[in-house]
């Protein structure tokens, strides 16, 4: 005579694998069913597939209002050709306010926006201040933006710059500045002009215990655990005497962002 072995309960991570692959199958389109249609369809326990849901959330799958329910994020990913942003003939539109990152978005068909700039003087960090070639906590200027895609954060670009280059420009207004070729080539006769820039990039996922990755996530809109994972593009400008006269730290959440480069031989 045989034992009949119990039937396996499914854990949180089984419950998430299950509901990520409706979703990507598309039998989950806009709403998850209710926690009671899915405690007895799983045969799990609320607390059980309250975790599983919030392997979702962290994943960004999904967002959850209170008392609405529980929905699918879809959100529609991009290309961005890094290796034409910002360089050779840019394509800013001074009368439509329309500056290079903008109007690169709008070749893909989406609608760009900005959130407004947030300018600071502050100490720079170690990381910054190694780019720049400063002394770390010697003053800098902060410049930091929130980049959005058809209404949704899509990437943030924060600037760092020498208190030289930056004081007494319209880099220290918060608001919007379009200008032909960029800020840097219309201010102070030209001199901190970029004229050569360098590109590193880096992946990882974003740590609430630091502050300031938490306040990454925070402006993405990543909830708090979040496990999708960011890129971290730095980009370092120079100008014709080789001094750093801009960092640009680009964070873009990799499940909404393909940064593409072309390469010539």
């Amino acid at each position: 005579m045989t034992t009949r072995q119990p039937k396996k309960r499914m854990g949180a991570k089984d419950i998430a694998a299950a509901l990520r692959t409706r979703i990507d199958n598309g039998d989950i389109e806009r709403q998850l069913p209710p926690t009671r249609i899915l405690v007895t369809e799983f045969e799990t326990s609320p607390e059980t597939l309250r975790q599983a849901i919030g392997i979702l959330r962290a994943e960004g799958r999904v967002t959850s209002h209170q008392g609405k329910g529980v929905f699918v994020r879809r959100v529609k990913p991009i290309e961005f050709a890094m290796h034409k942003f910002e360089r050779g003939n840019r394509r800013d539109d001074i009368e439509n306010g329309i500056d290079d990152w903008k109007a690169a978005i709008l070749e893909l068909g989406r609608i760009p926006s900005q959130d407004t700039p947030t300018v600071s003087v502050e100490r720079a960090p170690a990381n910054i201040a190694a780019e720049l070639g400063v002394e770390p906590g010697s003053f800098i200027v902060a410049r930091r933006r929130t980049r959005r895609v058809d209404g949704e954060p899509f990437q943030l670009a924060d600037s760092w710059f020498p208190t030289e280059v930056a004081f007494d420009t319209p880099l220290m207004d918060e608001k919007d500045v379009t200008m032909p070729g960029g800020i840097l080539a219309n201010i102070k006769d030209g001199q901190y002009a970029q004229t050569r820039k360098v590109d590193k990039l880096r992946a990882w996922t974003l740590n609430a215990d630091e502050s300031d990755q938490s306040d990454q996530a925070e402006r993405l809109g990543l909830p708090t655990g979040s496990t999708v994972p960011v890129l971290r593009h730095v980009r370092v400008g120079y100008n014709a005497a080789g001094m750093a006269v801009r960092c640009m730290v680009t964070i873009a959440p990799g499940d909404l962002n393909t940064l593409v480069y072309e390469i010539e031989d």
